[in-house]
């Protein structure tokens, strides 16, 4: 079980080595019989009782869409259900309503997909894009249980040292590069409008400086994925530095499960958000639903309520919920502190 890159030599690459150690837990499981979740909640020293909070992908832009909008992700957090099986019907229902919105202003054309399920309308304001989703969930019903997130995913239009948002534009106008102040100006002012409590990857990989000059406005949760990489090393120096307040946990990226553990574990001790997530083009394999389980992450992040590779980890959940009967504790509002 303890079995690294590192203690054998292997340099291979970090996904290379994640099926064979997915064969390793099955194996280790088959002689410890006890659910997936168990075992890893045993290895992080946390009870396994806590579903996470879905942050569900409704709407695409960025590399993963074919849209002009420069972000790549707009999420839906149901912090407001009862438990995890009301929450994927909140986002569901969402879901949906938003397609018939899209529709209805854009025409049928525009409620084609993403790379993570969310819909693709031609959009290029970081605005639109939000208020579509907060008109579907007052059409839903919604209204004041469901808080808003996002994934800039800044790196993909970082320019030297500013952001070009205009980076899919087939006409650009040269005049929405900003700088990484700018960037800072336009986060705040989306979380002073809107109900927006978690922005992902704000800046770009290398721009430490800004996100911790937003991190410390503490306006919201500050996601950071490339910016950690889940290299231990880059959350030590995070943490030192206060450039954000959660991880991105890929555990396919850290490439084995040991050492998705011990990223989990770090962000424990300096109280972070913990995020467990999908990639891009995943497959069908619902091994991060466990681990959000086990790891009492609070927030798990797997697309859209579509496509198969999704739900797959969404029906995991489900079937943990069940297992759970009433001792099972959705996250809800406590959905930041839940790993700490």
């Amino acid at each position: 079980w303890t079995w690294t890159r590192h203690t054998t030599g292997l340099r291979l690459e970090r996904m290379l080595c994640w099926p064979y150690q997915l064969q390793l837990v099955k194996l280790v499981l088959l002689r410890k019989r006890v659910p997936l979740y168990k075992h890893i909640a045993d290895l992080v020293g946390k009870s396994a009782t806590t579903l996470p909070v879905p942050a569900i992908t409704v709407i695409n832009g960025g590399t993963h869409a074919g849209n002009n909008l420069p972000i790549q992700e707009i999420m839906i957090l149901p912090i407001g259900a009862k438990n995890f099986e009301e929450a994927m019907q909140m986002g569901s229902e969402t879901y949906h309503h938003l397609k018939d919105i899209i529709w209805e202003k854009y025409g049928s054309d525009s409620c084609n997909i993403g790379d993570d399920g969310g819909f693709a309308p031609n959009i290029s304001s970081i605005t639109e894009g939000l208020d579509l989703v907060i008109a579907a969930i007052d059409r839903a019903g919604y209204n004041g249980r469901i808080k808003l997130a996002i994934d800039a995913a800044a790196t993909d239009f970082c320019v030297g040292k500013k952001y070009d948002l205009e980076f899919k534009s087939a006409k650009k106008s040269g005049q929405n590069f900003k700088t990484g102040d700018d960037m800072i100006e336009i986060y705040s002012q989306l979380c002073s409008e809107y109900p927006l409590v978690s922005i992902e990857q704000p800046f770009d990989k290398d721009d430490w400086e800004h996100s911790k000059k937003f991190t410390t406005l503490e306006l919201c949760q500050v996601v950071g994925d490339d910016l950690l990489m889940s290299d231990p090393e880059r959350i030590k120096r995070a943490v030192n530095e206060y450039t954000c307040d959660a991880l991105t946990l890929k555990a396919s990226q850290v490439g084995t499960v040991t050492e998705a553990i011990e990223a989990v574990k770090q962000a424990k001790d300096a109280h972070w958000g913990v995020m467990v997530s999908h990639r891009s083009g995943d497959t069908d394999d619902s091994f991060i639903a466990d681990l959000a389980v086990g790891a009492a992450a609070g927030q798990i992040k797997a697309g859209a309520p579509c496509r198969g590779e999704c739900l797959t980890k969404y029906n995991q959940l489900l079937r943990i919920e069940e297992e759970f009967g009433s001792e099972g504790v959705y996250a809800g509002e406590n959905w930041r502190t839940t790993a700490s």
